[in-house]
C-alpha cells in the first residue's frame, strides 16, 4: 500500500451501472470473504488486509469478536495463531476506525487526519496534571512496551471511569499518535512509542486530510464491494461531507441496486469485472463482523433485522444476550445465542427462518463447537417445537 500520493482518477460523468439485488449481495459476500475459496496462504493477516479493519469488543462468549472474524472466513484457525498473526512482527496496530479496531500497519499514514483532529480539538473530560504526559512518554522510552497498570495503574479508587493520571496520559498519547497500541494482553492494551513500533517508511503524517479520507473511502469500497454513501462512509466512521468531498476522485463506479430505494451507490470496479462464483461459507457471525455491523445495510442486503441485545435488560431481549447471525447459502438464515458449559456448546436460544435453515444452522453449530473445544451441542429454547426436533436430529 503506497504512502506517496498517487495519481487520482480523472472525474468523469458516468451513467450508473444497474445491479440486481442478488448481484449486489453476491458482490458484497465475495468482497467480505464469504464467497469463493479463501486465500488460506494469506491467512489471518490476509483477512485483516482485505477487510481493512477488524472491530474489537469486550464481550467474549465463544471467543472475542476479533477472533470470530477470521474464523468465520477461514474456518477453524487456531485461536493462538489469530493473536500471533495480529500482533507479531508489526503487522497491525489498534486505533479508532469503525470503533476500536485492529488495522493493517500499512494504514497508519491514512489516519493522520484523525490524529491531527485529536491534537487540534482536545475534548478530554479528565484533568491531567502538568508533567503527567511527559512522564508516560519518558517511562515508555526507558522501559519499552507497557500496560496502563505497569505505567502506574489504570484507575484511581473511584468508579470504573475514574482513570489514573497515567492512564489518561497514555490514552491521550494514543489518540495523538505518539503512542501505539501494539497488542492486547489479557485484554489490556500494551502501549509503545510510535517511533519504535511503526516502520520508518510508514511513520509520517505527510498525507493531507483529503488524501487520507480519499484512500479510506477507496479501501472501504473495496472491502464492501458495493455500498451506499452511508455504508462506505460508516466503514471508518467518516462524515458524509468528507465522503462527498472525495468520491469523484476515487475509482469507485456509480451503481444502482434493485430494492435499495433508489439510494445512490458505488462499487469497486474490480468487483464488477467478473461474476462472483464459488462456495458460500456457512458460519456463525459476530454481531461486530463488518458484513453485518451496519444494521441498515444488513437489512437492505439480506432482509435481516438484527440488534445486539447484550445491553438490553434481560426481560426485554428477543433473541438473546449475544445472538449471532447464521450465514448459509449466501443468506442470513437465523440466529443463535451461544454459551459454553464444559465441553458442551449450548445454543441457549435459536431462531430459524424456516425448515430450509436447519441444515445450515446445524453445520455452523457443529463447526463452532469443534473450534472452541466442545464435543457436543445442546439446543435449549426455540419457539417452534417441530423445528427444534429437526435441528436436534440434524446435530445428532
Amino acid at each position: 500500500m503506497p504512502t506517496t500520493a498517487p495519481q487520482h482518477p480523472t472525474p468523469t460523468t458516468q451513467h450508473p451501472v444497474a445491479l440486481s439485488a442478488q448481484e449486489a449481495r453476491r458482490i458484497a459476500l465475495r468482497a467480505q470473504g464469504f464467497l469463493g475459496a479463501p486465500n488460506r496462504a494469506a491467512g489471518v493477516r490476509g483477512v485483516l488486509r482485505s477487510l481493512g479493519a477488524v472491530q474489537l469488543d469486550t464481550i467474549s462468549v465463544l471467543a472475542r469478536s476479533h477472533e470470530l472474524i477470521p474464523y468465520a472466513r477461514l474456518g477453524a484457525v487456531g485461536r493462538k495463531k489469530v493473536e500471533q498473526a495480529y500482533w507479531t512482527q508489526t503487522h497491525a496496530f489498534e486505533y479508532w476506525s469503525h470503533a476500536a479496531c485492529i488495522l493493517p500497519i500499512e494504514e497508519w499514514p491514512h489516519f493522520a487526519f484523525r490524529r491531527r483532529a485529536y491534537r487540534n480539538r482536545p475534548h478530554w473530560n479528565h484533568h491531567l496534571p502538568d508533567g503527567a504526559y511527559d512522564q508516560v512518554i519518558k517511562q515508555l522510552r526507558a522501559e519499552g512496551p507497557l500496560t496502563a497498570t505497569e505505567l502506574g495503574g489504570a484507575k484511581n479508587k473511584g468508579e470504573w471511569w475514574d482513570w489514573s493520571d497515567s492512564k489518561v496520559a497514555v490514552e491521550r498519547a494514543l489518540m495523538y499518535g505518539e503512542v501505539v497500541c501494539v497488542e492486547r494482553r489479557a485484554w489490556k492494551r500494551v502501549y509503545d512509542l510510535a517511533e519504535r513500533a511503526i516502520p520508518a517508511d510508514l511513520l509520517h503524517d505527510d498525507l493531507d486530510d483529503k488524501e487520507c479520507v480519499r484512500r479510506l473511502v477507496v479501501q472501504a469500497g473495496q472491502a464492501l464491494g458495493v455500498g451506499t454513501r452511508s455504508d462506505i462512509a460508516d466503514y471508518h466512521r467518516l462524515k458524509s461531507e468528507q465522503f462527498d468531498a472525495v468520491i469523484a476522485e476515487t475509482n469507485l463506479v456509480p451503481v444502482t441496486v434493485e430494492g435499495w430505494g433508489g439510494k445512490p451507490a458505488w462499487a469497486d470496479p474490480a468487483a464488477l469485472e467478473s461474476t462472483p462464483r464459488g462456495r458460500h461459507r456457512t458460519t456463525l457471525l459476530s454481531p461486530f463482523d463488518s458484513l453485518v455491523w451496519e444494521r441498515a445495510r444488513a437489512e437492505r442486503i439480506f432482509g435481516f433485522t438484527h440488534r445486539l441485545e447484550a445491553y438490553v435488560p434481560k426481560p426485554k431481549r428477543v433473541h438473546g444476550y449475544f445472538a449471532m447471525p447464521v450465514l448459509a447459502g449466501g443468506q442470513l438464515v437465523g440466529r443463535v445465542d451461544p454459551a459454553r458449559e464444559g465441553t458442551t456448546l449450548v445454543a441457549r436460544q435459536v431462531s430459524l427462518d424456516g425448515p430450509k435453515a436447519v441444515q445450515g444452522v446445524a453445520q455452523a453449530l457443529r463447526e463452532a463447537a469443534s473450534w472452541v473445544g466442545c464435543d457436543s451441542v445442546r439446543v435449549e429454547r426455540m419457539a417452534d417445537a417441530a423445528l427444534k426436533r429437526d435441528l436436534v436430529r440434524a446435530l445428532d
